[in-house]
């Protein structure tokens, strides 16, 4: 578990219930998860199994309203799920996966559909579906504006063409909120669409091997003359851009959690190795030069984890909408990012030769930790929002 003296933890992340909180993902975690993982790396993917499980236990709906089946909770609660994932031994990757719902669902609470609400987030929070969000393509990534997979009306449908690439849960999911062009050019003509599995002429193109995140399931979608209903539109005709980038902060925030924890995680794992391997006939940890390493990276560590965690308490109090809340997401992603790459190096540096074993715990967080500077808008295209947020 995490070293992070309860003291120095601001009492928003201390009340009795997300001490509880914790607790129980953490139990759960080194339960029901952690004996597993290495498997799940092999299968390259997560048992449906247990989405029910960690429904369950409670946490997988903590963050989303009790009136549309979540747990309640805001983006505190979901932080410290996340981080005690993390903490206990699990990774990254497990969070991708099991939680996709994450950014696969909250376009649809926020439009307020019942009926679309009632189908698709109901049930993928009980654990009984599984859904994922389509929007980066072949073609680009970070410009959501530019998408080009077009849905033209045609009566009671939309006709769906075009295809989606490094889709999170994609070859399980049972649905995918998918962002299309509805109208021209520009981040005027998108539209969201649920677009369900087994919907002719959708499909999973390929699964996609990753460099990490190995347990946690991408793919390549494709779109040929697919017929939509349009009651899966989410809120209006040609405004899906205001809906995805309304998450945005949320997702950033996220990721920066992510980095943070895995980050505490790498370095709770050299602390450990530094103190029980022995070289030369004493300790690593007896080294100068290893005690600088681990001060440095909980230098690191802990002020990721200050300034994300200004950043969510101030999202929680406040509106993802508000451009001063934004750019503490956008700040404390890239701050995150920059600690957990820097930590996790160190960190299979001290491990050596065993922290470059595929069985290592280290190895795994070492791969999974470069994506999240890719991820939720790469840090390059990060520091031009921060600096037009700035007025630079």
């Amino acid at each position: 578990m995490t070293t992070v003296p309860e003291a120095r933890m601001s009492t928003a992340w201390t009340t009795p219930e997300r001490l509880a909180l914790r607790e129980s993902v953490t139990r759960f975690t080194q339960s029901e998860i952690v004996p597993h993982l290495p498997q799940w790396e092999d299968d390259g993917r997560l048992p449906r199994e247990l989405h029910a499980a960690a429904a369950k236990a409670g946490f997988l709906a903590v963050g989303f309203p009790e009136e549309i089946g979540g747990a309640g909770g805001d983006q505190i609660d979901a932080a410290i799920v996340s981080e005690a994932i993390i903490e206990a031994g699990g990774s990254s990757g497990v969070i991708a996966s099991l939680l996709t719902h994450g950014i696969a669902t909250p376009h649809i609470v926020d439009a307020g559909q019942a009926d679309l609400i009632d189908r698709f987030v109901r049930p993928t929070l009980a654990g009984e579906m599984i859904g994922s969000l389509g929007i980066t393509e072949p073609g680009g990534g970070s410009d959501v504006a530019g998408i080009t997979t077009r849905a033209v009306r045609d009566g009671d449908h939309y006709v769906v063409n075009g295809a989606k690439t490094f889709i999170t849960s994609g070859t399980r999911a049972d649905f995918v909120t998918t962002a299309v062009r509805t109208g021209d050019k520009g981040f005027g003509g998108i539209s969201l669409l649920v677009v369900e599995k087994g919907t002719p002429g959708f499909e999973v193109a390929r699964p996609l091997r990753k460099m990490g995140w190995h347990c946690s399931d991408t793919a390549e979608l494709s779109f040929a003359d697919a017929r939509v209903p349009v009651g899966n539109l989410v809120g209006e005709e040609n405004g899906g851009f205001v809906l995805i980038m309304q998450q945005f902060v949320n997702e950033r925030l996220g990721l920066a959690v992510q980095g943070y924890a895995t980050a505490q995680r790498a370095l709770d794992l050299a602390v450990a190795y530094a103190q029980q391997r022995e070289t030369f006939g004493k300790p690593l940890i007896t080294r100068q030069v290893i005690r600088h390493k681990l001060v440095e990276m909980r230098q690191r560590t802990d002020a990721a984890r200050a300034v994300t965690r200004n950043a969510l308490e101030r999202a929680a109090a406040g509106s993802t909408s508000d451009p001063s809340v934004i750019l503490d997401a956008v700040l404390a992603k890239n701050t995150a990012v920059e600690a957990v790459e820097w930590v996790v190096n160190e960190s299979v540096q001290i491990h050596g030769g065993a922290g470059y074993m595929r069985e290592s715990e280290i190895d795994r967080h070492y791969r999974d930790a470069r994506i999240i500077g890719i991820g939720g808008g790469a840090t390059e295209v990060m520091k031009d929002l921060a600096a037009k947020l700035l007025g630079y």
